[in-house]
């Protein structure tokens, strides 16, 4: 019997490279979808089709955070569009969304738990990335020790149930997740990575920016696409 695996899927690049990884884990998945109140539905839409095309089972979990807090929730806060790829990562930039992964992680640990799943992939990446707090190694080894002694299955009962928060992407470049979505067969030509809506990326954005030298980076001929096969537009969420 396969084992179970949430999967917090995005839509995005990172994310769906992600689930194609815990597949290859032979992890039966399931993936959470989080609807939260941001600018655009874009990347709820694209990991809705990353779900379909990965044959996975997919809840859309809907939250209100009505206190706001970041650009990427409240219209009225500027995106950060001006910062160059040399100062992205260092300081915390407006889209950082307060305690965003400790929620969604909470919801994927509720989900685990209830059906017996033995993991919670994430595609945390804490190399290219615009700075946030709980993207970093030590935040999942600190999330990891509050599962151990606050849900049922770490108790001493049930300790080979014990369920574990995977960050397969942690430590890697964009370059390198690149690779090894392609490698996986992810679909990354329909994952969307830009902070604002519309139809075409900003491409100035942290996010649009990390992308390009990512795809850059592999195919310096074909900046932000995914390979000659099945050239990808460049939208798609990190």
């Amino acid at each position: 019997m396969s084992k179970k695996a949430i999967v917090l899927l995005s839509g995005g690049l990172d994310s769906t490279t992600t689930l194609y990884y815990a597949k290859s884990k032979r992890y039966k998945c399931y993936a959470l979808i989080f609807d939260y109140g941001q600018r655009h539905k874009k990347e709820i839409v694209q990991g809705v089709k990353v779900a379909k095309l990965a044959k996975v089972p997919y809840q859309i979990i809907k939250i209100k955070l009505p206190w706001k807090g970041s650009s990427l929730l409240d219209t009225h806060c500027a995106l950060p569009v001006t910062r160059s790829l040399k100062e992205i990562g260092h300081g915390i930039p407006s889209t950082y969304v307060p305690a965003r992964n400790t929620i969604f992680l909470s919801f994927a640990l509720s989900y685990a738990e209830a059906i017996g799943a033995k993991a919670i992939f994430i595609g945390a990446n804490a190399v290219d990335f615009s700075g946030y707090p709980d993207c970093r190694p030590d935040y999942y080894r600190a999330f990891q020790q509050v599962m151990k002694k606050g849900v049922k299955a770490s108790s001493r009962a049930c300790r080979q149930a014990g369920i574990q928060v995977k960050t397969p992407l942690i430590k890697m470049t964009k370059a390198q997740i690149i690779r090894l979505g392609l490698k996986l067969k992810a679909p990354l030509d329909i994952t969307w990575s830009c902070y604002k809506g519309g139809r075409q990326p900003c491409g100035v954005c942290d996010s649009c920016q990390l992308r390009e030298k990512g795809f850059s980076s592999v195919n310096p001929a074909k900046p932000s696409s995914a390979n000659a096969k099945r050239p990808p537009s460049p939208r798609g969420r990190r």
